[in-house]
C-alpha cells in the first residue's frame, strides 16, 4: 500500500462530520451552526463591502479637496450619519440576542430527548479507554464491553457518564454535543441514530499522554440485530476448542492478564483493565488504536507500551509457543 492509499484508509477509518448528522441532537446542533454561518457570512460581506466603498470614496474625497476647497459637513448630514451608527449599534444587538434565543432553544431541544424503559449505558473513561455497562434490572443480564457499544436505531439511549481518573469528554459528533466526564460528578446524555451506521467518537477533553488514542465506536443497529447482539454478549466465553486454544487458556489465567482482564465463565476476574469475553468480535484493539487483527493483537500483548506509550498494561514476556496459543484463544472469543 502506497502513500497515497494509507493516507485514504486513514481518512475513511476516522472521517468525523458534526454537520453529516445521524440523529435529532447533531440535527439540531448543526442547524444552529448552519444559522451562526450565514448569518456571520452575510455580515462580513456586508462589512467587506461598506470597508471598498469607503475607501473608493475617501479617495475621490481627497482628489476633490486636492483640487478646490476643503468640504465640510453640514448638520444635517452629520445627524443623518449618527443615525446610521445608532442604527447599526441596534441591529448588532437584535442579531446578538436572536444568536443567545437560538442558542437557549436549541440547548432545550437536545434536553427533550427521554425514554422510559429504554437501553441504558454506564459508560465509564479511563486513560485511555472506555468501559461500557448495559445495565439491566436483573445482575446476570448486566452486558460489560469495552471502546465499541451498539445501540438500536431510532430509539433514545441514555449514557450516564463517569470518570475514574481525570476529565475527559464523550463526543460523537454524527450524533451529539461534547458531553464532559469528571472525576466525582456523574453526567449523562441521551442519543439518538435515526439510521444504521458506525459512528466514531472520541475523548474531545485532554486527558493525558495517549488522549488521541482514547476512541470509541458506536455501532447503530435495526433493533432485532441489536437485540441479538446484546442476547449473544451475555453469553459467557466459549470454551476452547482445541490444545492449542486449550493452552492459550491456561496462559491467559496464569499469567499476568487475569489480574486485570476479566473474561466471563472463567476465573478471570480483573476490574481494571477492558473485559475481554467477547474480544474478537470488535473492530479494534487499545481503543481505536489498532485494528483487531493477530498481529497487531500479537504486537499488543508483547509491547504495548511501543504502540501506546504510557498505557497502563505492562509488556509481557512470552514465548513464540505460548504466545502463539494465546492469540488462538482469544480468537476464539466472540
Amino acid at each position: 500500500m502506497n502513500l497515497l492509499e494509507r493516507l485514504q484508509s486513514l481518512t475513511e477509518r476516522f472521517a468525523q462530520s458534526a454537520l453529516e448528522t445521524a440523529g435529532p441532537q447533531a440535527e439540531r446542533i448543526a442547524a444552529l451552526w448552519w444559522l451562526f454561518f450565514w448569518v456571520c457570512t452575510i455580515i462580513f460581506v456586508l462589512v467587506v463591502a461598506a470597508l471598498v466603498f469607503a475607501l473608493y470614496r475617501g479617495r475621490a474625497r481627497s482628489v476633490e479637496e486636492s483640487s478646490g476647497p476643503a468640504v465640510t459637513l453640514d448638520s444635517g448630514r452629520e445627524a443623518g450619519i449618527h443615525r446610521k451608527i445608532f442604527g447599526l449599534i441596534v441591529l448588532t444587538a437584535i442579531i446578538l440576542f436572536a444568536f443567545l434565543l437560538a442558542t437557549e432553544m436549541t440547548g432545550r431541544s437536545l434536553a427533550s430527548l427521554t425514554s422510559s424503559g429504554g437501553v441504558t449505558i454506564e459508560l465509564t473513561g479511563y486513560r485511555w479507554w472506555w468501559r461500557a455497562r448495559y445495565l439491566d434490572p436483573a445482575p446476570e443480564r448486566i452486558v460489560v464491553t469495552a471502546n465499541e457499544i451498539h445501540i438500536p436505531v431510532g430509539k433514545p439511549v441514555l449514557i450516564n457518564l463517569y470518570s475514574r481518573d481525570v476529565i475527559h469528554s464523550l463526543w460523537v459528533p454524527e450524533l451529539h454535543g461534547k458531553r464532559d466526564l469528571i472525576p466525582g460528578h456523574p453526567n449523562a446524555l441521551w442519543i439518538q441514530a435515526d439510521r444504521p451506521g458506525r459512528y466514531d467518537g472520541q475523548c474531545a477533553e485532554f486527558c493525558g499522554q495517549q488522549h488521541a488514542h482514547m476512541r470509541l465506536i458506536v455501532i447503530a443497529d435495526p433493533p432485532d440485530r441489536f437485540d441479538a447482539w446484546l442476547d449473544a454478549q451475555r453469553v459467557t466465553a466459549q470454551a476452547p476448542g482445541d490444545d492449542t486454544a486449550k493452552r492459550g487458556m491456561e496462559v491467559f489465567l496464569t499469567g499476568s492478564c487475569a489480574l486485570c482482564h476479566a473474561i466471563q465463565g472463567t476465573d478471570a476476574n480483573g476490574q481494571v483493565a477492558p473485559d475481554l469475553t467477547h474480544i474478537a468480535s470488535r473492530a479494534t484493539l487499545a481503543a481505536g488504536t489498532l485494528p483487531n487483527t493477530p498481529g497487531h493483537l500479537a504486537g499488543w500483548i508483547v509491547d504495548p507500551q511501543h504502540v501506546k506509550p504510557g498505557a497502563a498494561m505492562p509488556p509481557n514476556s512470552l514465548s513464540a509457543e505460548d504466545l502463539q496459543a494465546l492469540l488462538a484463544y482469544l480468537k476464539g472469543l466472540r
